[in-house]
């Protein structure tokens, strides 16, 4: 009878096994959505439709568009981004994957962008960006190439004055 009392305990853990393993098969599935509904999902793609939908909301998808080229001080409003010839190359290309931010707080020699650039088609799935490399390249390497500050700003536009003995 022991045979058959421990026949029915490895029963029962085979399949308390099988169900553990169904159960965690289905919390990595969901697991797995909810992270790429986390990076992929935008839900301005259907605050835009929601938008279309009614004839009101026409105008203000014109002026929120007319926003989208607004350069102030020769900077990009939506982005930061310096306004120069090659802007919407970068905007379309760069800003797709991530924030302007990233290019906005790094500076780096062509070549260091060229690196990061083939570092984000290795690792991060970039497209080939063609003939439309150079000139991002261009852009890059004029607007934020690295300071040569040394070790401090001097100081401008300062009124000296003389002490009196």
């Amino acid at each position: 009878m022991s045979d058959f009392s421990g026949e029915k305990i490895i029963n029962s853990l085979r399949r308390l096994v099988n169900l553990l393993s169904t159960l965690l098969g289905l919390v990595l599935i969901l697991g797995v959505s909810l992270i790429y509904l986390e990076l992929y999902y935008d839900p301005q793609h259907f605050e835009v439709f929601a938008k279309n939908q009614d004839e009101e909301s026409v105008t203000d998808l014109a002026e929120s568009t007319a926003e989208i080229d607004l350069i102030k001080d020769g900077i990009h409003i939506p982005t930061g981004l310096i306004d120069d010839v090659n802007l919407d190359l970068v905007v379309s290309n760069c800003t797709a994957c991530h924030s302007a931010k990233l290019i906005t707080q790094n500076r780096s020699s062509r070549e260091g962008w060229q690196s990061m650039i083939r570092w984000m088609q290795e690792s991060q799935k970039l497209w080939d960006l063609g003939e439309n490399e150079e000139a991002i390249l261009d852009y890059l390497a004029k607007n934020y190439a690295p300071d040569q500050k040394g070790r401090r700003v001097p100081l401008t536009n300062i009124e000296w004055y003389e002490l009196e003995p």
